[in-house]
């Protein structure tokens, strides 16, 4: 059945997008639970990260990264795996078998890793040789905040090297980065990435509906979003669309004054 075309939605961006991107963590699941994820919502997912090592463990990685390839969907290595084979002087082996598994995708990153912003860039060069890089910015140590001018440097920065999006650090828990401990968003920072890498390059991970919520109505439906859990996709594109309470005055015709 052809789905209804009977409401007055904001605009959204279609696959294959350059904006507008829903990126989702995967965090261990199995086969079957990705087919049932896809078959629900693969229209409306761009990326699909294999979260920190899941991918080094996972026995159904290829049927999985199969599964993808023909649902449209960029299948992308999780950054902590790569600093992890950097810091054992095993990068270019952690690269070389991503690129045999089928990755279409890496995000290189320095949240764990003792790294430098220019190891980080030798490293994203590298990467760019044979993959889309996403790069991210910001530790997961929240003891480690970047101060607003250092995240706009390195959102640059990192562009300038060939990093084709920038996702900016929120965890799966969204207390991290861009947030406060209590979940809030430091705007001040958000401000700093959008001024350093433009909207449309910036991925603004964003596990929690009051997050996705204050980002959409900030940027619009075809802000790109990440780090949402495979099951909620649908849940998020009814947030972008104005079908959800918390942003359904998107969607409502203004009435006369």
């Amino acid at each position: 059945m052809a789905p209804p075309s009977f409401l007055d939605l904001p605009a959204r961006s279609a696959k294959p997008r350059s904006v507008g991107l829903t990126h989702v963590l995967d965090n261990g699941k199995t086969l079957e639970s990705t087919a049932s994820a896809l078959s629900a919502a693969a229209p409306h997912v761009d990326v699909w990260k294999f979260g920190w090592g899941t991918a080094y463990l996972d026995t159904a990685l290829a049927d999985k990264l199969a599964l993808l390839n023909g649902a449209g969907v960029r299948a992308c290595l999780g950054g902590t795996l790569l600093e992890i084979a950097w810091g054992q002087g095993k990068a270019e082996q952690c690269l070389d078998w991503a690129a045999t598994a089928g990755f279409d995708c890496v995000e290189v990153s320095r949240g764990v890793a003792p790294m430098t912003v220019a190891d980080k860039h030798d490293l994203l060069r590298r990467a760019a040789e044979s993959f889309v890089v996403l790069t991210e910015v910001g530790s997961k140590d929240p003891n480690r905040a970047l101060t607003a001018d250092q995240w706009r440097a390195e959102v640059a920065s990192d562009l300038a090297e060939g990093a084709r999006w920038v996702v900016t650090e929120g965890r799966e828990s969204g207390t991290v980065g861009i947030y406060r401990g209590d979940g809030s968003i430091r705007e001040d920072v958000v401000s700093a990435v959008v001024a350093g890498g433009g909207i449309d390059r910036i991925l603004f991970e964003a596990p929690g509906t009051s997050q996705q919520a204050w980002l959409i109505r900030t940027f619009g439906a075809n802000v790109n979003l990440a780090n949402v859990p495979p099951d909620l996709v649908l849940a998020l594109e009814t947030l972008r669309l104005g079908l959800r309470a918390d942003t359904c005055d998107l969607a409502r015709p203004r009435q006369p004054a």
